[in-house]
């Protein structure tokens, strides 16, 4: 369950109630179609979760199908009210098995668009950051996941906050898909 905005606007680093070193903390491991309803109150998030089911299906119809991802930025943040705007975009890693008989180079090759941030920026209104799981792990990816988790729990004035993560699994695109189509015809109000 994704807990509420605390008084910061932001989801609460550990959920309310729990003690600092208890598992039920951020990364919030949730079902994407929370996250449709807990933050689909505008047309500008609508938009947002629109360009992120487009873009799970992308990756999907290449065969990346088991793995996570991380979602954040100040789409999960009250922004409406922490800054007098809507959100413009959501952060999101996806971490990522690769497909059998695929390698980064031919994945690369058949959609260099959906691992390029600029451009995930702009066909889907996303940051985001490609990560390969189930290869060795290199100090680098040791930087970079050290990286997202530590931005991630701040705010840039150094407030503490929470994200979530959603499974990669296609069957949850259905529910989350079907959720957002009745908030936009109006019948789900957020």
């Amino acid at each position: 369950m994704i807990p509420a905005w605390n008084l910061a606007g932001v989801l609460p680093p550990i959920h309310p109630g729990e003690a600092g070193h208890s598992v039920s903390r951020s990364p919030y491991r949730v079902a994407l179609a929370e996250v449709v309803e807990g933050f689909s109150g505008s047309a500008q998030r609508v938009g947002i979760l629109q360009g992120l089911l487009d873009y799970r299906a992308a990756l999907h119809a290449l065969g990346i199908v088991r793995g996570f991802q991380w979602l954040d930025g100040s789409f999960m943040e009250h922004v409406e009210v922490l800054e007098s705007r809507p959100p413009q975009d959501m952060d999101v890693v996806t971490f990522f098995h690769l497909p059998a008989n695929e390698t980064q180079a031919s994945l690369a090759a058949k959609a260099a668009h959906l691992f390029i941030p600029a451009q995930t920026k702009a066909n889907y209104l996303l940051d985001a950051y490609p990560c390969i799981l189930g290869q060795p792990t290199e100090p680098r990816h040791v930087q970079q996941i050290a990286y997202w988790y530590s931005m991630w729990s701040h705010r840039r004035n150094g407030v503490w906050k929470g994200f979530v993560q959603v499974d990669l699994a296609p069957e949850d695109d259905q529910v989350a898909r079907r959720m957002l189509e009745l908030v936009q015809g109006g019948g789900v109000t957020p």
